[in-house]
Order: C-alpha cells, then sequence, then structure tokens
C-alpha cells in the first residue's frame, strides 16, 4: 500500500472541489426570472448535457460506495439489472416521451391530470415526494462513510457522521437553491467527469499495486467465477439473475426514468422529443459502462486484500482510498464520492421543490402569481425539502445491509404503483380518475407489506407464516410485480361503471 491516509493536500483538494462547485452553481443561477427558468432552465441546455447529468443524477454516492462492494463479495451478476436499465430507457423514449412533450409541462405528473384529473395528479406527486425523501435519505447517510475518514481525526467520533451530513448538505443547497436547474445539469457535467477520473485512477492502482497487475486479477476473477454476469436462475429470491435484470431492472427503468419528476424534469430541459430521447437511451449505455467499471474495481479490490472479510461491503472501497491511494488522489476520490452524492442531492431537492410548485401549489391557488413571487416561493420550498432531507439522512440507522439495496428498494415498492397508474391511462380508455387512483392505492399497500415481509414478521411474529410466500421476493421484482397490481386493479375497477365522454375524450387525446 502507498497511501498514507488523509493528508493535508487531500483536505485542500475536497475544500477547494466544495467551494468551486458551490460558487459555479451561484454564478449559473444569474438572470433567472420565472419559476420555469428555474426548473426547466427555460429548455436552453444541450442534450448531451442533460444525458451526462442523467448519469450522474442515478449514480449518485451509491455507485462509489455500494457497487465495488456487490463484485468484492459476489460476482459481475449486477450488469443484468444494467442491461435492463437500457431496455426500460427505450421502452420509455418512445412510449411516454412523446406524451410529455406534447405541450408545455414542468412535470411529470401533469400528465395524468390532463387523463384522469387533479386528483391523481396531486397523489402521484405526494407519492413521488414521500419515495424521494426516504430514498435520497439513505443517499445522503451513504456519503457521511467517505466524508467521515476526512473530518475524523479533527472531529468527535460520535459527531463525524452528521458532521459530515451536515457540511455536505449545506454546500448542495446553497447552489442548487440560486442555480435552479441550470445550475444542476451543469454542475453534475462536472461531477460525473470527477467521479469517472477517480474510479478509472483506481484501476490503474490496483493494477500497480497488484503482483502480476490486472492479468493476474482477472485470471483469478475467472477461476474464483468472480467475473461470472449471467445467470438463468428462474426464481424470485435472487436480485441479479438475467430474468429479474431484463426484466424487473427494465420496469424499474422505466418508473425511474419515465414517472420519476427527477429525471423527468431534466428531459424537459432539453426542448424538444428528439433530444430528449437521444439524451434518455445514451444515458442507458453510460450507465452500464459505468457499472461495469465500479464493478471491476470491486474485483482488484478482492485481489488487493487477498479476499479479507469486511463487516460492511460498503466501507470496503473507501478503505482503500484513504490506505492505498497517494497523496492528493485521495483527495480527488473523496471529492468524487461528493461529487455523485451532490449531484443527487440537488437534483432531489429541485425537483421537490418543481412538484410542490405545480402540483401542489398552483392548482390550489385562488389566483396565479407573478412570475416574481412564483420563483421567491420555488426557492423557499427547496430550502424546505432541503432540510427535511438532511434531517432524514441524520435519523437514518446503518443496520449493516449495502445501502444501495436500501435505496432501491425504497423506491421500488411507489414505483409500480406510478408507472401502473401510466400505463392505465395510456392503454385503457375507459378508465376514469376514480380507477387510477383505487390502483395505486392498492399497488402501494400490497407492495408496501411485499418490501417490508421481513420487518414485519419480527414486529408482528404471528404475522410470519403468512408472510412467508413474499419474504424472499428480490427488490428487482417490486416494480413489475407494482406496476401489475396497479394496472390489474384500475382494469378491473373500470369494468363496474361506465367511461364518461370526458374520460374517453381526455384519453384519446393523450394516447
Amino acid at each position: 500500500m502507498n497511501g498514507s491516509g488523509v493528508t493535508i493536500l487531500d483536505g485542500v483538494v475536497v475544500i477547494a472541489y466544495l467551494i468551486g462547485t458551490t460558487l459555479l452553481g451561484v454564478y449559473l443561477g444569474r438572470g433567472q426570472q420565472s419559476a420555469r427558468d428555474y426548473f426547466v432552465s427555460n429548455d436552453s441546455v444541450p442534450w448531451w448535457a442533460v444525458l451526462f447529468s442523467v448519469v450522474a443524477t442515478e449514480t449518485s454516492a451509491l455507485t462509489f460506495i455500494s457497487i465495488p462492494g456487490l463484485a468484492y463479495i459476489g460476482n459481475l451478476g449486477f450488469l443484468q439489472v444494467a442491461m435492463g436499465y437500457l431496455i426500460g430507457r427505450i421502452v420509455i423514449s418512445f412510449v411516454l416521451l412523446p406524451k410529455y412533450f406534447d405541450g408545455e409541462l414542468v412535470t411529470a405528473y401533469a400528465l395524468l391530470e390532463r387523463r384522469f384529473g387533479s386528483s391523481t395528479r396531486r397523489f402521484a406527486s405526494l407519492v413521488f415526494m414521500v419515495t424521494r425523501i426516504f430514498g435520497d435519505s439513505v443517499r445522503l447517510f451513504a456519503t457521511a462513510i467517505p466524508v467521515a475518514l476526512l473530518i475524523g481525526p479533527i472531529v468527535p467520533k460520535e459527531y463525524v457522521g452528521p458532521a459530515s451530513i451536515l457540511i455536505l448538505g449545506a454546500c448542495t443547497v446553497v447552489y442548487t437553491y440560486h442555480g435552479g436547474m441550470k445550475a444542476v445539469i451543469w454542475t453534475d457535467v462536472i461531477q460525473i467527469g470527477v467521479y469517472l477520473l477517480g474510479g478509472i485512477g483506481a484501476l490503474f492502482i490496483i493494477g500497480g499495486d497488484v503482483v502480476g497487475g490486472w492479468s493476474t486479477v482477472i485470471a483469478d476473477a475467472s477461476a474464483r467465477g468472480q467475473l461470472q454476469w449471467i445467470d438463468l436462475y428462474t426464481g424470485f429470491d435472487r436480485p441479479h439473475t438475467l430474468w429479474a435484470g431484463l426484466l424487473g431492472g427494465g420496469f424499474l427503468s422505466m418508473a425511474s426514468h419515465g414517472v420519476d419528476q427527477m429525471i423527468v424534469q431534466r428531459l424537459f430541459a432539453t426542448g424538444s422529443l428528439p433530444l430528449a430521447r437521444r439524451a434518455l437511451i445514451g444515458s442507458g449505455l453510460v450507465v452500464f459502462a459505468q457499472f461495469a467499471l465500479f464493478l471491476f474495481i470491486g474485483v482488484g479490490l478482492y485481489a488487493f486484500y487477498g479476499g479479507e472479510s469486511f463487516p460492511r461491503p460498503d466501507a470496503i472501497f473507501p478503505r482503500f482510498i484513504v490506505e492505498a491511494m497517494p497523496p492528493g488522489m485521495t483527495g480527488l476520490v473523496i471529492a468524487a464520492v461528493l461529487a455523485a452524492a451532490m449531484s443527487t442531492i440537488s437534483s432531489s431537492i429541485n425537483s421537490l421543490a418543481a412538484a410542490s410548485v405545480h402540483d401542489l401549489y398552483l392548482p390550489l391557488a385562488r389566483t396565479r402569481p407573478d412570475d416574481a413571487t412564483l420563483l421567491r416561493t420555488s426557492k423557499r420550498l427547496t430550502l424546505l425539502w432541503a432540510v427535511i432531507l438532511i434531517g432524514g439522512a441524520l435519523l437514518y440507522r446503518d443496520e449493516g445491509t449495502p445501502v444501495v439495496t436500501i435505496a432501491l428498494s425504497i423506491a421500488s415498492f411507489t414505483y409500480g404503483g406510478l408507472l401502473g397508474a401510466f400505463f392505465l391511462g395510456l392503454l385503457v380508455v375507459r378508465a376514469r380518475q376514480r380507477d387510477a387512483m383505487l390502483g395505486m392505492a392498492v399497488g402501494i399497500s400490497v407492495m408496501s407489506v411485499v418490501v417490508f415481509a421481513n420487518q414485519l414478521s419480527t414486529w408482528f411474529p404471528a404475522l410470519a407464516p403468512t408472510l412467508a410466500p413474499v419474504r424472499g421476493v428480490a427488490w428487482p421484482w417490486f416494480v413489475l410485480i407494482g406496476t401489475t397490481l396497479t394496472f390489474a386493479t384500475g382494469l378491473l375497477s373500470s369494468f363496474f361503471s361506465p367511461a364518461s365522454p370526458a374520460s374517453v375524450s381526455s384519453s384519446e387525446s393523450v394516447a
């Protein structure tokens, strides 16, 4: 090992990155005149910048921290899920994106209002808000792992985690508050460059420190079966199989990139359907390559540490960053982790504020505020959501499970309800608002039981035998099951009452 822990130079690199990113975001926010400027950058962002912003947003700190750990303790099976992610994006690009660009929309859920009514839009938006807060609180918590290594020597142990969360949250909210979506996207472009550079640097260091280099790493990993990435198992209890990846991962991607405001809002910023489609599909290709990069880092780390056992998979790569990287490079990679986290946090805060303004505040306002007033309201809501998100991260407690699995599970139990409602509106002409809301309620309620079956069995032992059939269902299947439940419930409900003329007309105009 050639590292010497965190040095003053590393601290300077990290501090310079945080200050530079914050100042850039503030600078990019100049000239804003309306909430539309603030939330979709007035359709003025190049498609390639949106592509990298999408990748940076969905990556978060989890890719940097958790994905190498998955390969360290297993194999490359996560690539099957990444294949599904690409398939899901292709479907959304030709099914939902054309609907989004048929009008001046700012949030994804305005499409549900056009099809079903305002109550459906508000309900879907609230579901998005709750899911985003819980999921991104876990993502922000994950970032405390490497930051704690940086500030540990100067902060009392019991305050290291909270201090790292507060520092990161404060820097992110400053540029998000001032810069809006334009700042979020362009800082994302810088951030993805930083953390990909850090990942590539890790590959070179591992190859130089392991006897025999990467040829030995690959040969030994192949002999152990660590390079296996296709699993034809047909059960529902393994997350990284071909069918769970292609079907489950595909539906998860359709939901996360088709009905999640955080991603859809970016696609609006391209200004046109062809450019949005190019950005979305291109992001799937980049994400696949990115997952491959970080999985191979995990394979290399196994050789580097000689297969040493770690109590938490999420701690493996952060330990390597501090122990093995040279001064300056350690700071760069810690900055890369911060970059990934800041990208997701800023996106989450901005999209939550957008949904609050356009899905809740404006529809209920007696008169529409002028542009200046609405812009001030948007920024205040940005601050409010930042406080809630940071507070959730401070309350989270680690239980030893890889945080990437926790975050994806949280998102999965509501995504199915949202995606099912969109499909219901597109495919079932006779469906009305009541059918959509009933379908979402049933889908989300059932999936809440499925996702949290293990916890419910612990809290209520008498329910354990009843919950046994669903306790082993792997997380990639959650969205597919939830979508099916929501769609089937809404479809069945639609047969018990005739569709109104308004509903049919609205369906025809959207679908």
